[in-house]
């Protein structure tokens, strides 16, 4: 009996969503009809709708679910500049900070200050210290959605501050404890809270070794730090060691997500902040100067085969099989180049890890290499005998030359793979920015030299063709 398949149908909320709103239904009913949404749901079916049903869209949520689909929304500055003014204001105020920020970031300076002015005064307060970080700082990042109190206080009175507190900070999974000054003590877990004594001080069920970060830390040293940790959230200090802010876990996955794709993008030489919406020129200039690195290093690589003329004049076939170790030694020093970079990222390595490390790529490439070059002996010898009517001794003797350069060329490949990111890092270089580029070019001349070096030696040498 067939183990029957099942297929998950997920609900077309997007499609829904825009068929309530493009409707001819009255105002209630289009607003008891979006209540039964997600935020997010609701901030997908912006696109496919005109600014006119957007507008009305706008109007129909209320002062709390607006904010909400605003932040959900892939094109924030877009939205918030079709609602008026006023009800810009409104949506900035109940926004979460980091969000607001990042949109007033993208206005002129006479909008800026006029749209500061106007906001509330513990928003400004907020959005101020935000911006008064660089964006390659943690404390850009952080919310002020966040529940604190007193260190003198009791179970009681904390239970108390917090029922108050959480009107307006929703993040009340940990509540984080604080001296009269504002510094940091540490933090208390909601459950440890609710089963404790009332009268039981506050400091008895407080994790004084709670982990947290400074404001001013580069934000791709310490998100490694942060996120082994698993947390909700994590406090951010100022220089004074009092709490300004946490780091969600919803913002810490964002910051990953942001370094896997900076790396990725630094893999190819290029810019991290280059996008689908950068001018064109902007693009060519970004891209040029590693283009013309490469242009030639790549030179270089054209200059080693013709040293080899002579080998390839007097056997042309050789320069079929070219590609092919060209192509693996490229890609086991990828494969290598990516595992190296990932592992690099823990500022903890030690040097025995570094060179175990190296020792395990290295065997991992030769014997990807020596399973390859077996396969590629047998096939690319009887593609020439049995399809190109070569003699048996050139056919085999070829495939033999090609075999050996593939174990060669993927065995140093996996090593510089390996050994160039941790060198540039050990020079305070980043291995993301030029290892790719540069391994690329260095693989290209691992390979044609051993290629055509083990050709001239194996065919021309002991063979005597």
């Amino acid at each position: 009996m067939t183990k029957e398949k099942i297929t998950t149908v997920f609900p077309d909320y997007t499609g829904e969503i825009t068929a309530v709103i493009t409707s001819n239904l009255s105002p209630k009913v289009m607003q008891d009809r979006l209540q039964g949404y997600h935020e997010k749901d609701i901030a997908a079916a912006l696109p496919l709708l005109t600014e006119q049903q957007r507008s009305r869209l706008y109007a129909l949520l209320d002062s709390a679910q607006l904010p909400a689909v605003i932040e959900y929304a892939d094109n924030i500055s877009a939205y918030l500049g079709e609602l008026p003014l006023k009800k810009r204001l409104d949506v900035l105020n109940s926004m979460d900070t980091q969000a607001a920020v990042e949109y007033i970031r993208t206005l002129d300076r006479s909008l800026r200050n006029t749209i500061m002015e106007l906001m509330d005064t513990d928003v400004q307060a907020q959005i101020r210290l935000l911006s008064s970080y660089s964006q390659n700082e943690i404390g850009s990042r952080m919310t002020a959605n966040f529940i604190s109190v007193n260190s003198s206080c009791d179970v009681k009175t904390a239970m108390a501050e917090l029922i108050r507190q959480a009107a307006e900070n929703d993040n009340v999974s940990t509540i984080y404890v604080t001296d009269d000054t504002g510094v940091f003590y540490g933090a208390v877990d909601l459950k440890d809270l609710i089963i404790s004594r009332a009268r039981e001080r506050i400091t008895d069920i407080t994790v004084t070794s709670y982990p947290y970060v400074y404001a001013d830390e580069q934000t791709d040293i310490c998100v490694e730090h942060i996120r082994s940790y698993a947390e909700d959230s994590v406090p951010v200090l100022d220089s004074a060691n009092r709490l300004v802010g946490v780091i969600t876990a919803a913002e810490i996955a964002d910051l990953i997500d942001e370094e896997m794709s900076e790396d990725y993008a630094k893999l190819a030489g290029l810019s991290a902040e280059e996008d689908m919406n950068e001018p064109l020129m902007h693009s060519v200039k970004k891209r040029l100067p590693w283009l013309v690195v490469l242009l030639v290093l790549g030179l270089l690589v054209s200059g080693v085969v013709g040293i080899f003329e002579k080998v390839i004049a007097t056997i042309t076939v050789v320069v079929y099989f070219q590609s092919l170790i060209l192509d693996m030694a490229g890609n086991v020093g990828t494969q290598s180049l990516a595992i190296t970079i990932r592992v690099l990222m823990d500022e903890n390595l030690t040097p025995a890890r570094k060179l175990h490390l190296i020792a395990k790529e290295g065997k991992v490439g030769l014997c990807n290499g020596l399973i390859l070059g077996s396969l590629s002996f047998v096939f690319i010898g009887l593609y020439l005998h049995l399809l190109k009517g070569e003699g048996l001794v050139l056919a085999f003797g070829v495939s033999g030359c090609t075999a050996a350069a593939l174990v060669v060329a993927m065995f140093l490949s996996s090593l510089s793979g390996t050994v160039i990111p941790i060198i540039l890092k050990k020079l305070n270089f980043d291995p993301a920015v030029a290892s790719g580029p540069l391994i690329t070019t260095v693989n290209d001349l691992v390979a044609v030299v051993a290629y055509y070096g083990l050709a001239r030696i194996m065919i021309t040498g002991l063979l005597g063709l």
